[in-house]
């Protein structure tokens, strides 16, 4: 199923996602944990694709195995350092293995390379081909708190209204954690033009003492409230768990309550923080 078709509907739908090893000997517990979300039943799952295609096969084989679950994969795809030929590949690889979905991603840009060399520099470049080259329904990334490489907001947008007008089906949003942010961008998104869906992501934070690496990269920020309960519980794992998945919860519901009928969890590849999620909204699911 197209996810833009899953997204679209009055229920509210709940997604994971998972990423995959970067080496063969982890493929195993990263399968089998994939598998284990993927019996939560969500109403799709999206499998991350590794910098400059360095989990490449690893993200055909899960989103394969998710597909054979009966839950509908997303699998992305970044271009950084591809060629027309490389995409196309793998295009060619997600249509045989019946990926009919695609989060379409430029990627961090490695030290010491030539942007200006390569035949795409821009997603919007990478979401083009797609759409000219395979029936897939394909999404992209946006940012409630502004890329961290664009000078300002309205630049930004400016940005992702080129993305969406090259084919975007929705847009998934970077992590956030205060709601309000999260409201106030939907409204400038609105405001330019911009009508696809627009999916936030939400992280459940288990680890205190990665989030600010997280923050750093992504250039979320985190409001007060949640420094509170970071430095609080961030020395005791179990309670920094129950902590982040609390507030997780707390940031889903909200969204439900002011009318996003779907929402995309960041999982980090732990089927207990799913199911805890999945249980924390089971009245609103079922």
């Amino acid at each position: 199923m197209k996810v833009k078709n899953i997204i679209n509907r009055e229920k509210p739908s709940l997604s994971f996602e998972v990423f995959p090893p970067k080496t063969q000997d982890k493929f195993e517990v990263v399968s089998t944990a994939a598998l284990e979300i993927a019996k939560l039943n969500p109403d799709f799952m999206s499998v991350t694709y590794g910098a400059g295609g360095t989990t490449a096969t690893y993200t055909t084989e899960i989103a394969k195995s998710i597909k054979d679950t009966g839950v509908t994969p997303l699998a992305h795809l970044t271009c950084v350092c591809s060629t027309k030929e490389s995409i196309m590949e793998k295009l060619n690889e997600f249509k045989a293995n019946g990926v009919e979905n695609i989060l379409a991603l430029r990627g961090d840009i490695p030290q010491g390379t030539e942007p200006s060399k390569w035949d795409f520099k821009y997603a919007s470049e990478l979401v083009s081909f797609i759409k000219d080259n395979g029936d897939f329904c394909v999404g992209g990334a946006c940012y409630p708190e502004k890329h961290v490489e664009s000078a300002s907001e309205k630049e930004d947008i400016a940005h992702l209204k080129h993305k969406v007008d090259c084919g975007c089906d929705f847009l998934t949003t970077q992590m956030f954690f205060d709601n309000d942010l999260f409201y106030k961008y939907l409204l400038r998104v609105r405001n330019a033009g911009i009508t696809v869906p627009v999916i936030p992501g939400i992280m459940p934070v288990t680890n205190g003492r990665q989030i600010e690496r997280s923050c750093a990269l992504s250039g979320a920020v985190l409001p007060d409230r949640f420094k509170r309960i970071v430095e609080r519980f961030s020395d005791d794992p179990k309670a920094m768990e129950q902590a982040g998945i609390a507030y997780a919860t707390e940031q889903i519901i909200d969204l439900f309550a002011n009318g996003i009928n779907a929402v995309h969890v960041y999982s980090m590849n732990k089927p207990y923080v799913a199911q805890k999620i999945k249980d924390n909204l089971s009245e609103i699911f079922k």
